[in-house]
């Protein structure tokens, strides 16, 4: 027994090893043995990966620039909400919000008066001044004919206007844009220079409030795109683009992200009587109300002389005050 025990002597014993190593003598090698410091490695990496999350969907804004820096437009010309409805020679008595501009913080290099986006900044102008538009905004709008001129080119032949206004009737093609109640809008100037690129030219319908006044609308369309309007007929339009149009040269056009707040205007109807206040024509009124009601227009003279207001209610149901 004690010569079987010397000829195989005990190894020493490995927890982490097969308990056939005795029986087969097999040892090892130290690259295969697991150690305790790879255990531990391994461990913290499986436990740094389970950790590690992926971060939350952020959706895409149009309010982040990513660094880019705010556009910048060669129009010659304020840059306004509407063009028809609103007149630059209106001036506002006050504002209903802050001064947010509607392009979106940081995306237009013109600032925000709350009105509009003036092309020239309005701290040039000088008040004592016979005119008091700077020279940089009179050069610009005299540039801005000279560039007009040479993009419409030559004008049209009968046959070549013919042309062009019956292939933009409604039995030719869908294309249209229409003008509604906040009458030429600033972002209507990008979707007819989207329509100029497929068609020299464009079909513009007129509905509502816009149709009062459309020598206004024409001229507005004329000024602020650079066409020519080669039709009219009640409401429909065809503004012309011009022989020497080029879609890729196209003016840079920043849109508006959303709708400015209405200034704050002056009546037009007033509520008192000039040379009389609140109070008084308040009484005066009420005054109207409980005189005698007249139904014959030929004795006028007579009520006057009792009372200085005279309330008439005719048979047609109108009811007036004369004074």
């Amino acid at each position: 027994m004690l010569l079987l025990r010397r000829a195989h002597p005990q190894r020493p014993c490995h927890r982490n090893l097969s308990s056939l190593l005795d029986r087969y003598g097999f040892v090892p090698p130290a690259s295969l043995t697991p150690t305790q410091q790879d255990t531990s490695h391994g461990a913290a990496a499986a436990d740094k990966k389970r950790r590690t999350k992926k971060p939350p969907y952020r959706p895409p804004s149009s309010l982040d620039r990513g660094g880019r820096p705010a556009s910048h437009s060669d129009l010659p010309f304020d840059f306004r909400f509407s063009y028809t409805e609103s007149s630059p020679d209106a001036k506002p008595i006050g504002l209903r919000e802050p001064k947010y501009s509607p392009f979106g913080p940081g995306r237009l290099d013109r600032p925000w008066t709350g009105l509009c986006a003036p092309a020239v900044d309005t701290t040039l102008r000088s008040v004592d001044a016979e005119d008091p538009a700077p020279a940089a905004e009179n050069d610009l709008q005299e540039a801005r004919r000279r560039e007009r001129d040479r993009v419409l080119g030559e004008p049209l032949t009968p046959a070549e206007r013919a042309f062009l206004v019956d292939k933009c009737q409604k039995n030719r093609t869908k294309r249209q844009i229409n003008l509604g109640r906040d009458g030429l809008t600033h972002n209507m100037l990008n979707d007819i220079h989207n329509h100029w690129k497929h068609g020299e030219a464009v079909r513009v319908k007129c509905l509502g409030v816009p149709t009062v006044d459309m020598q206004n609308v024409c001229r507005e369309l004329e000024d602020k795109t650079g066409g020519l309007i080669i039709h009219r007929q009640g409401g429909l339009l065809i503004l012309y683009r011009g022989r020497h149009y080029h879609p890729k040269k196209r003016p840079i056009i920043p849109l508006m992200l959303w709708k400015p707040a209405e200034p704050i205007y002056p009546r037009l109807i007033k509520t008192t009587i000039e040379g009389l206040t609140v109070e008084e024509t308040k009484a005066m009124r009420k005054k109207g109300l409980h005189v005698p009601v007249l139904t014959k227009l030929g004795n006028l003279c007579f009520p006057f002389s009792f009372t200085h207001i005279v309330y008439v209610h005719t048979a047609s149901g109108l009811k007036y005050k004369m004074f």
